[in-house]
C-alpha cells in the first residue's frame, strides 16, 4: 500500500488572494500600505512567522504583534476566495479508492489547515494532517513527514511520495528518502531541488502512479 504526502498552498489549493488579504489587513492595522498579491506570494512557503517578517520588513519591532493579527485575519478570511486546483478532489478520491494512504503536510498552521480542508470538502480524504505547530520543525526538515507517517501507522519508504510546489517540499521528501512530485502549477520555486515527476495538473500525478 502506497503513501502520498501533499503540501497545501500551491499544491492542493490556490490560496493567494486570501493570504494577500490577511497580510494587507494586518499592514493596515500598523499604518502600512497594501502589497500586491504577487509580492505577498513571494513571501509564502516557510511558515506564517517567516511570511510576516518578509511581508513587513518596515516594522521588525512589531513582528510578534503582527503575527497575532495575521493569524486572526487569515482565520477569518481563509475561505473567502480559496479553491481547490483543477483535478485535486477527483485525484484524491481515486487514490483513496485505490487503497493509498494520504496525508497533508504543510507549514501553514494546523488549525486553519484543517478548517480549509473541511470547508473545501476534502478533509475526509486524509488519514493525517500535519501543519505548522503540530511538531517542532517545519519543512524542509523531514520531521513533519515522519509525524504524518506515524499518525497513519506507517513507515515511509522509497516508493512513497511527497507532492508539492516548493523547494521545502522537495527537500523534505529527498531527506526522508521518498519520491518527489513537483507541482509546476503552484506558486513555489524548486530552487535547484531534484524531483522524480513534474506535473501541470494534479490528475497527471494520478495518471503517473495508478
Amino acid at each position: 500500500m502506497n503513501t502520498a504526502l501533499f503540501d497545501l498552498d500551491g499544491t492542493l489549493i490556490d490560496s493567494r488572494a486570501d493570504l494577500a488579504l490577511a497580510v494587507n489587513l494586518t499592514r493596515q492595522e500598523f499604518g502600512l500600505p497594501p502589497k500586491t498579491v504577487e509580492e505577498v506570494v513571494a513571501c509564502v512557503g516557510e511558515g506564517v512567522r517567516v511570511l510576516v517578517e518578509r511581508a513587513n520588513p518596515e516594522r521588525p519591532e512589531h513582528w510578534d504583534a503582527m503575527l497575532v493579527c495575521q493569524r486572526k485575519h487569515y482565520l477569518a478570511h481563509c475561505l473567502d476566495n480559496t479553491v481547490l486546483y483543477p483535478g485535486v478532489k477527483e485525484s484524491l478520491c481515486a487514490l483513496r479508492a485505490a487503497g493509498w494512504r494520504l496525508a497533508v503536510v504543510t507549514n501553514k498552521p494546523g488549525p486553519v489547515t484543517r478548517e480549509i480542508l473541511e470547508g473545501l470538502g476534502v478533509l475526509d480524504c486524509f488519514a493525517a494532517t500535519v501543519g505548522g505547530g503540530d511538531c517542532p520543525k517545519l519543512k524542509p526538515d523531514p520531521e513533519p513527514l515522519y509525524v504524518a507517517a506515524s499518525q497513519m501507522g506507517v513507515a515511509l519508504d522509497s516508493e512513497d511520495w511527497m507532492v508539492g510546489d516548493n523547494f521545502t517540499d522537495l527537500e523534505a521528501g529527498r531527506r526522508a528518502g521518498i519520491k518527489r512530485c513537483f507541482c509546476r502549477f503552484g506558486f513555489g520555486v524548486e530552487r535547484g531541488e531534484s524531483f522524480d515527476l513534474a506535473i501541470d495538473r494534479m490528475d497527471a500525478f494520478l495518471a503517473a502512479v495508478l
